[in-house]
């Protein structure tokens, strides 16, 4: 009797969503590598016909490609595929005079304005299309946005005379058999464009009918039609049509889209079937009749020469139903592709490419080592062993391979699963009293294997006094109730405590009395201590997150206490001045930006603003400390400059210090209405007269705290009726994705737009300029100098 399988919710139940999950992934990395693989063999061809035409090496063809496709404005695969279905030569060099391409290329002279668009997507798309029928659907697909195309048919002309329909999208089946094949008759206007080499526009159904054969039933169910030959050195065996049920001419864009169609596709063309003779097509299909019958992989391979008659390529002329390649086509799909289309990793210094050439030479069979590949097997991509074997049929190639899946492969994979997972299986005989553990159960539980397995009922002896009971009880109803039971406990290892997980179920007889228990015992040791310590960081996250509240909870009153926001604006020296400081509104820590704006003892005023590295206690402390420290200096006497560099002197030596400082000072004469100013690494200040704003020169100074010997210089500024100065810390202008220069732009066009002189004026401006998250701390020092100042002044 078997079990019932266990639920999505029960414990050792796989997770289906993720597994599934990723099987996706891995099915879309298969496909990646798969289109990887042929666009790669697609270059690597075309540089293989460049060498061979012009002698020259693998990397100067590559870059004769590259020179070719730039010419031409194509991209590089497009200039394969024009180059594998021509075999145009090379590019000449200056001076010398350059063939001409337009026979066999008539879009490569376009320009990038004037290139039709989406052959770069068909380009791309042609690498995987492994027949003239993929072809066809290909062509449909790519072809229908653009051009209104609702269907194509392809002809490829028979070598006693007429026509074979090699492939076909958007009609239906009956129509393509009535037109599989077509005699060498008149008006058959597919037939004449491949005669003529020039194509055939059909845009009048009532004209036309008079002069051709119109294919269709009726005739009338596609209004417009071209036949396009596929022209390739001055001759073309394939004809495309492409059919509109849209009455009326081609614009000329579209004829010339459709032109640079049929031309990119004669290297895909090119790399089909060719003509061959009749004895050869009839040997082709007997083969695959047998291939049809038998089982297993194999292929019959015709070789392909260059003209000096070495090997390049083979062609695939039969292929069994399991036979297979890379980009998982099957079966009669091969037939037709090269086998570097099929296996684009293959190479010629690989045993298998020399053990082909050795068999085809000599007739000596080859047997290769076995080899890893990864192929489909019952619908999931599986790596697989193979082996794979090589014998001569005539002239050609038979090529199998075998995928070896013995029993001892799939006791590897068992014995895989239980080292991995760190689990054994176990099995109780409750009839028999034999008992069966793997070699895994004895590493779990930490006991010598020469010591044996131990029975069901004595299992709970080996665990800790604390779990006993629980254990005990488990085992009992497991054994006599046939309850499943699932539950973990521990035991004592040499390595000391181990956590395990314990699932079983019972096997019973017709009346229901457990006869057998299988199950498994899993180490869960490692994911007990993950939990653990999962469970003290987040106790360790938990407090430092209470420390690190208070702390912005103290540091917050702390900054409040030393810096108090004025609730209006102030009258310094007959200055207006506004201030905002706005925190920042990410983290949890307090920043060290800071203004002063204070008149001096002899009527002057005095305006400073600051910015010190860092959040949290110490910046505040360091703000503090420069904020006070500053006042007392230039109140004392003290120049802007030698202000700044004792304010640098004590960052550097004092022990409370917190890094580097930035800041700006500025001294406002009222009677001379003259502003000096010094400034340590800080933004200069934004003047705004005249309806027009810049920004100050700024006088040497780097930030404080970084140097022992720094230099800071003095610039003076004359102040005017209405004019209004701007001082900020750099909150206010950076920006993480950006820099500095694109932020003062910024600044200067919303103080510009924003020029109300009206008592809070500087809220509208800060909030168009800080629109979403801060990130640092904002401090604003708005001055305005009023009009009545200057009793002169108009």
């Amino acid at each position: 009797m078997t079990s019932e399988p266990a639920s999505p919710g029960d414990p050792g139940a796989p997770d289906t969503v993720a597994l599934a999950k990723i099987v996706a992934r891995q099915r879309a990395e298969l496909d990646r590598l798969r289109d990887q693989a042929a666009t790669s063999a697609v270059v690597e061809r075309a540089k293989g016909a460049v060498m061979a035409l012009t002698g020259c090496s693998p990397d100067a063809a590559g870059e004769e490609l590259l020179q070719r496709a730039k010419a031409a404005h194509h991209t590089l695969l497009e200039e394969c595929w024009i180059t594998l279905g021509g075999l145009v030569p090379p590019l000449q060099h200056a001076g010398q005079h350059a063939p001409d391409r337009s026979t066999t290329t008539p879009s490569a002279r376009d320009t990038a304005e004037q290139r039709p668009p989406g052959l770069g997507r068909l380009g791309k798309a042609l690498v995987r299309v492994g027949t003239p029928q993929d072809l066809a659907r290909c062509l449909l697909e790519h072809l229908s946005p653009g051009a209104g195309v609702d269907a194509v048919m392809i002809f490829a002309r028979l070598p006693a005379g007429g026509l074979e329909l090699i492939g076909h999208a958007g009609i239906d089946d009956t129509l393509a058999a009535q037109w599989r094949q077509v005699p060498p008759l008149s008006g058959i206007a597919a037939m004449e464009s491949l005669r003529t080499l020039e194509p055939r526009w059909l845009e009048d159904v009532e004209a036309d009918r008079k002069r051709y054969l119109l294919i269709g039933d009726p005739p009338e169910r596609w209004l417009s039609r071209a036949w396009l030959p596929v022209v390739v050195q001055d001759s073309a065996d394939v004809c495309i049509g492409v059919l509109r049920t849209e009455a009326g001419p081609f614009t000329p864009r579209t004829r010339e889209h459709l032109l640079a169609v049929a031309q990119l596709c004669a290297g895909r063309l090119r790399a089909f079937d060719p003509p061959r003779e009749p004895d050869a097509d009839d040997a082709a299909a007997a083969v695959q009749q047998v291939l049809d019958t038998l089982p297993g992989a194999t292929v019959l391979l015709s070789p392909l020469r260059t003209p000096t008659g070495d090997i390049e390529d083979y062609r695939v002329c039969a292929a069994t139903e399991e036979a297979f390649d890379l980009l998982g086509r099957t079966g009669r799909d091969l037939v037709g592709l090269r086998l570097l289309e099929c296996f684009p990793t293959l190479s010629d210094e690989q045993p298998l490419w020399q053990g082909c050439l050795r068999t085809l030479t000599t007739g000596e069979l080859y047997e290769g080592e076995p080899f890893a590949q990864q192929a489909m097997v019952a619908g999931v991509a599986e790596l697989s062993m193979y082996s794979v074997r090589v014998a001569r049929l005539g002239g050609r190639l038979a090529l199998s391979w075998i995928r070896h899946d013995p029993s001892d492969r799939q006791e590897q994979r068992l014995a895989d699963v239980q080292r991995l997972g760190n689990l054994g299986w176990a099995n109780w005989n409750l009839i028999t009293h034999e008992v069966t553990w793997s070699s895994q159960v004895y590493a779990v539980l930490g006991r010598d294997p020469a010591d044996g397995p131990v029975r069901i009922t004595a299992l709970p002896d080996l665990t800790l006094p604390e779990d006993l009971p629980a254990l005990t009880r488990a085992v009992g109803d497991l054994a006599r109730r046939g309850r499943p039971c699932a539950l973990p406990f521990r035991v004592r290892a040499a390595d000391g405590v181990r956590h395990l997980r314990f699932v079983a179920e019972a096997v019973t007889d017709i009346h229901g009395t457990p006869v057998e228990v299988h199950g498994f015992l899993q180490d869960l040791t490692a994911q007990r201590s993950a939990e653990l310590a999962l469970v003290e960081s987040e106790q360790a996250i938990v407090t430092q997150h209470d420390i690190l509240r208070a702390e912005r909870t103290l540091a917050a009153r702390l900054q409040h206490a030393l810096l108090p926001l004025p609730t209006k604006p102030q009258r310094l020296a007959g200055l207006q001045v506004g201030i905002t400081y706005l925190p920042a509104q990410s983290g949890i820590h307090v920043g060290g930006d800071w203004f002063s704006a204070i008149e001096l003892p002899d009527g002057d005023a005095l305006f400073v603003v600051g910015d010190v590295a860092g959040h949290g206690i110490d910046a505040v402390a360091t703000m503090a400390q420069l904020r006070f420290t500053a006042k007392g200096m230039v109140i004392t006497g003290s120049s802007l400059t030698g202000a700044l560099a004792r304010l640098n002197t004590l960052l550097l030596h004092s022990r409370d210090s917190h890094g580097t400082a930035t800041m700006v000072l500025a001294r406002y004469d009222q009677d001379e209405h003259r502003l000096v100013w010094a400034q340590a690494g800080h933004p200069p200040p934004l003047l705004l007269r005249d309806g027009e704003a810049r920004y100050l020169d700024r006088p040497s100074g780097m930030l404080l705290g970084a140097s022992a010997s720094p230099h800071f210089t003095e610039a003076e500024c004359r102040l005017e009726p209405g004019d209004r100065l701007l001082l900020y810390t750099d909150g206010l202008v950076e920006r993480p994705t950006e820099g500095i220069d694109r932020g003062l732009t910024r600044l200067a066009e919303a103080a510009l737009s924003h020029r109300s002189d009206e008592p809070g004026a500087l809220g509208p401006m800060l909030a168009d300029l800080l629109d979403g998250e801060r990130r640092d701390d904002v401090c604003v020092v708005d001055i305005r100098v009023p009009i009545e100042e200057f009793p002169d002044a108009p």
